[in-house]
Formats: structure tokens, sequence, C-alpha cells
């Protein structure tokens, strides 16, 4: 089978391209996913409408985000229509039908090529599987648009890959717009689709979701069936990335239905995320750390972050600023990363390996150094972060920090300029130590810098609490919307 890229320039020069577009005045592009819904229950809007408008959003602003690397029109157009037919019958077939959706590039998807953001992976091969998270969006309805870009392996925090070039931030084309889901989270800020999944190792859902000025959500682990099973191991999770909290409540009750492929997945919920939206805040007792005591904040973010914070106490939540009993674990990330990278390109000839992103050839070739009883030792550490973090909300129903220290930087580089360090974990020091211990974690947008970038909140919650992530993120939305902001 033969799959090319539909309409993309597939470079990483974007200067020349226009800048991107907000959604026309009264474009279903505009929606969400539940006011599309709605719009398909009362009969004054179709998929097919949605659709469209969605796919002149990426005609119009790809060229310059190069957020998509694949984008398959016909085949989303004759989805929209099989939809708006269920819905002229009264007859849907799932939560999310109709509503144009896409879907990161780490993701198998049935007939479209995963790439992976990686020249070493050949696209013309049987393409026979869905991912757990595609199933049940496939089996939900959700019209698939295309597939997001990603950095090769979705090693780091920052989106550009030998395959695919940079990706941009709609907000300031010259700055990132994180990553490793950044393609995702620029397709959701520029109206390129509601609905985007996302995977997060290490920050990839959050980091991007704070840069864009979207919604995002690392579930705990295992809520979210995961297949294949990530060379990252346990710190891999799949969550869903929108512009409003109602969204990624509506995409986790599908998400979060059963796949038995994955051995490590927890039992179906209980009940319904979007169901529990609207819980209040008033009996809350709620930590804010605005550093996890050692992470260095840019003094703009702190201060939009500090005030984001009293919306809590507004709402009637008691806020405490008191810092979790944890240490800097970037060491000890670093072991199971990189050796995680190691593994997931042992069968490559030396001829691939120089194909490689060099940074990720870089942290390749230190995995490659560790031992076995460093591995173990990592674990240790993150077994203990998780025994402190258990302790800490024993007191504490939730965990306020920023989402980023640092706003949006220059596209096309890992670290900031200037920086004295190498990898993208040295401004990342609030996200991946919640996938060391598991717990859900949400990015919600809460301002800008003067500069115009967005600024996130970050909402931390014991394991297994997803449902009050999402509750308290919905209060803190509706107290301080953003979602009315496009770039």
């Amino acid at each position: 089978m033969s799959t090319k890229f539909e309409g993309l320039d597939q470079g990483g020069e974007r200067a020349a391209a226009p800048a991107p577009e907000s959604p026309r005045e009264g474009s279903p592009a505009a929606l969400s996913a539940t006011e599309l819904l709605a719009g398909y229950e009362r009969g004054d809007l179709s998929p097919v409408e949605a659709t469209d408008a969605v796919l002149d959003q990426i005609d119009r602003n790809n060229p310059a985000l190069n957020a998509f690397c694949l984008v398959k029109p016909d085949e989303a157009r004759a989805a929209a229509r099989a939809s708006e037919e269920r819905w002229r019958r009264g007859e849907p077939a799932g939560r999310l039908d109709g509503v144009p959706t896409s879907i990161k590039d780490m993701m198998l998807t049935r007939g479209w090529p995963t790439l992976r953001g990686s020249l070493n992976t050949d696209p013309d091969q049987q393409w026979e599987e869905d991912s757990p998270v595609v199933a049940r969006l496939r089996e939900h309805g959700a019209v698939f648009v295309g597939k997001t870009t990603t950095p090769e392996l979705a090693w780091k925090g920052v989106t550009d890959s030998p395959l695919t070039g940079v990706t941009r931030n709609p907000w300031d084309l010259s700055k990132t717009p994180g990553g490793s889901s950044g393609g995702a989270s620029a397709a959701v800020a520029a109206g390129m689709a509601p609905l985007a999944t996302g995977t997060d190792a290490g920050g990839s859902v959050r980091i991007p979701a704070s840069f864009t000025g979207t919604f995002a959500l690392k579930p705990t682990r295992g809520l979210v069936p995961h297949h294949p099973a990530s060379a990252f191991g346990t710190l891999a999770h799949s969550g869903p990335m929108t512009r409003t909290v109602a969204d990624s409540a509506l995409m986790l009750d599908v998400m979060a239905e059963p796949d038995v492929r994955d051995w490590g997945a927890l039992p179906p919920p209980a009940a319904s995320f979007t169901d529990g939206l609207r819980r209040p805040m008033s009996e809350l007792r709620i930590a804010f750390s605005p550093t996890l005591g050692h992470v260095r904040v840019d003094p703009e973010v702190a201060r939009i972050v500090a005030d984001a914070v009293r919306a809590f106490e507004e709402l009637g939540a008691h806020v405490e600023e008191t810092d979790p009993d944890i240490y800097e674990c970037g060491d000890a990330f670093h072991v199971l990363w990189f050796s995680g990278a190691a593994k997931a390109t042992e069968s490559l000839t030396d001829a691939q390996r120089e194909r490689l992103d060099p940074g990720l050839r870089e942290i390749i070739d230190e995995g490659l150094t560790y031992s076995a009883q460093d591995y173990v030792t990592a674990m240790v550490t993150r077994m203990d972060l998780g025994r402190r973090m258990g302790l800490f909300h024993q007191r504490y129903d939730l965990l306020l920090t920023p989402a980023m220290p640092i706003p949006p930087f220059e596209a096309g580089l890992e670290v900031p300029p200037g920086s004295a360090e190498r990898r993208w974990t040295s401004w990342a020091g609030f996200s991946y130590p919640f996938n060391m211990t598991e717990q859900p974690a949400a990015s919600v947008p809460c301002g800008f810098t003067e500069a115009g970038l967005p600024v996130g909140l970050q909402v931390v919650g014991p394991r297994h609490s997803d449902a009050l992530v999402l509750a308290a993120s919905h209060a803190f939305e509706q107290a301080r919307p953003q979602t009315g902001n496009w770039p």
C-alpha cells in the first residue's frame, strides 16, 4: 500500500506561509465537541458542515503551523456523510458521532501509516490495527481528519523531527508549541479539530497545552488502555487534548473503555467523567506549590499562576501554600527515559541510526551505558516518590503548580536560547515527576504574558482521582474563562 502526505509541505521552514487564522465568525470550527453534538441532535448543524469547516482551517493554517503530517479529506468527508445519515435517522453510533478528531502520529490507525516522526519507518506496509484509543474513538463515530506531528519517537518536549520538520505555535510562529504532542495542541488551538489524542510520558500533553492555551489531561496510569506497550514503560500515558474541560471529560469517557491488549489497564470507570464535572470546590483542601521546592520559574509566569490560584479561594476551597515532600528526580527519570529510547531503537542498523534526530541519538548512547542495577535504583526512587505523594494527598485533595516554569520559546530548539542545559527536562520540572508517580495531572489555561503567550495552571490529584482533577479544572475554567481567546 502506498500512502502519501496529501497536500502537506514536509519541510521545516514556514517563513513564507501566511499567518494562521482563527475560525471565521459562525464557523463550526469554532465550536466545541459538546456544542457540535448539541447542534447535530437539534438538527441545525451537520457533521458534514463541521468536517468541511475543520478541513478548511487545516488548508489555511497547516502551511504555517505544520501541525498535521497526514490529512485525509476524502475519507473524513465520507465518514461525516455516514454520520450525518445516522443522525438523520436518530441513531448516532456513539458519544462522539460526527466530531472531527485528530490522531497523534504515535497511535496505530487502521489504513493510515504511523511513522512516529521517523525516517526509519517504511510507510508502504499493511496498517491493519487501531490502538485502543483510536479503536474506541472509531467505535463512537469520531471523524478522523488526519494525524498530527510529533518529535521522533515522541522523545522530547518540543515538536520537530527529521521527517516532518518544525511545528510552530499558533500564538507566535517563531515559538514552539511544546511537545511531544505539539502538533495535536497546535491543531486544537487553531480550530483544526476540536478533539485531539496525545501521549504523555514526561509532560507531552501538558507541556503543549500550557504553551498553546488549550486543555489536556494526563490520566492515572492504566485508566486509558495503551497498546503497543511503550518502550518508556509505565511512564507512558494517553490523554485527551481539547479547548474545553467538558470536551476532555467526554473524550475520556470514551478513551477509558476497556481493551484486553493492555495487560496493565485498570477496570473501566464506575461513573461518567462528564457527569462528575459540576462538583463544588468549597470542601476541598488544596496545596499550592509555586516551585515544587526546586524549580526556577519565570517571574511573569509565577505572577500569573499565583493570581489564578486565588480563583480557588474565591470558589470556597481552603488553599495553603506548601511544597510536597518530594525531591528533584531528573536523574532517575533520565535512566528510565534514555534506556527506554535505547530499547525502542535496538533493531536499527548503523545506517538507520545515522538518520535519527541527533538529540535522540545522544540519549540512546547514554541509555546504553546504564546497568540493570541503575534501572532498578531508578524504580526504587520512583516508588519512594509515589509513597511520599500518597501521604501528601492524605492531607490535600489537590496540588496546584505552574504547568510550565517558562513561556514558549523559539521553535526548532530543545532548550531556550542561552540555556546552559542540553536536555528538555531542564525546563520541564513540573511535569515529569507526576509521570514517575502515575498521578492524574492536567494543564488548564490561566492567562497570557505581556507578549501574548499562553500560561497554564497544573492541577494534580492522587492516583484514581481523575474525576476530581477534571471537576477542579472545569470549576476554574468557568471562574476564569479563557476559551473565548483565539490565536
